[in-house]
């Protein structure tokens, strides 16, 4: 094979892993804007907040019981971390439903969404200050350790984390499938989506129902924060350098539609990491805000998505 075959699957496959994490934050995003009515903005703190509870639950399983440091194989991944990231994730749910019954469900109780996004920007800028307040903005990292990245043929090498990413991601989409799909917790939520007056005359929770939007959206966002930690350095602003990727990928992929969620984020990342391979790094940025301009002009309703 050519080099520039080669590099052709290289940069398809690193989109594939930035577009793994795009997704999974992505599905949090359209869960809460088709069954809440309104873009939160703030959704991409729960990245960084998912990402900062796990290091810091982490370090002190290893202050506390050191074999915990132990990492798994060739993985990176140590028994703290893992036990970490279970703590972090419902504890970033339960910080959203706290965000929720503060901020939002007062401002849902007025009927004014366009206000509910304005507050969701400003809780956005004050989780962004408090992270920095806590950890500073310097870079932090799961482990020092160097990976070395393993062929997989055809020219394409990735590191075990890369690939623990793209297996941990599937494994979480295929578990939120189901449970939308063939639950009767998945059927409320998607009858609240489709019209929630309705939903409530026939004697579905609709709070119910919004308190696990919260916990299923924030909790898949750290779950995204925490896999991008393993490949990406950890900072304060990661999640809101991925927020227009996510909306990107949510509208691209249709709202509602947890696949369309995920194809978007891998479309998003595929077409990031083609920019970066043939145009440059400093075009990376545009290339969400191009794709979200274009899917609102040509099809606004999104991939999966289904027209009003």
């Amino acid at each position: 094979m050519s080099l520039a075959g080669a590099i052709s699957l290289q940069f398809l496959a690193d989109g594939l892993i930035a577009g793994a994490t795009i997704g999974l934050g992505a599905i949090g995003v359209t869960l809460t804007y088709s069954i809440l009515r309104f873009a939160n903005f703030a959704h991409g703190e729960f990245i960084s907040i998912g990402c900062y509870l796990t290091l810091t639950i982490a370090g002190a399983c290893g202050a506390w019981l050191p074999a915990s440091r132990a990492t798994l194989g060739d993985f990176s991944l140590s028994c703290g971390v893992i036990a970490a990231a279970l703590l972090a994730v419902p504890l970033t749910g339960l910080l959203a439903l706290g965000l929720d019954a503060v901020l939002f469900r007062p401002l849902r109780a007025r009927g004014t969404p366009i206000t509910a996004v304005i507050a969701s920007f400003g809780a956005s800028l004050a989780l962004r200050a408090l992270l920095e307040l806590a950890f500073s903005s310097r870079p932090r990292y799961f482990t020092q350790e160097l990976q070395i990245a393993i062929p997989l043929g055809f020219g394409v090498r990735a590191t075990p984390d890369q690939m623990a990413l793209l297996g941990v991601t599937a494994v979480l989409v295929v578990a939120l499938h189901v449970i939308l799909t063939r639950t009767g917790t998945g059927r409320a939520m998607r009858a609240v989506s489709e019209n929630p007056t309705l939903a409530r005359v026939v004697g579905i929770d609709v709070a119910q129902v919004i308190r696990l939007t919260w916990l299923f959206g924030a909790g898949l966002a750290a779950s995204a924060g925490i896999l991008l930690g393993l490949v990406v350095q950890i900072r304060p602003t990661m999640g809101a350098e991925l927020l227009l990727p996510l909306f990107a990928a949510a509208i691209l992929g249709g709202i509602g539609s947890v696949p369309g969620a995920l194809a978007g984020g891998l479309i998003v990342g595929i077409a990031e990491a083609a920019t970066v391979q043939f145009a440059g790094a400093e075009w990376r940025a545009a290339v969400a805000f191009l794709v979200l301009i274009a899917v609102l002009l040509l099809r606004p309703k999104g991939l999966f998505g289904r027209a009003d």
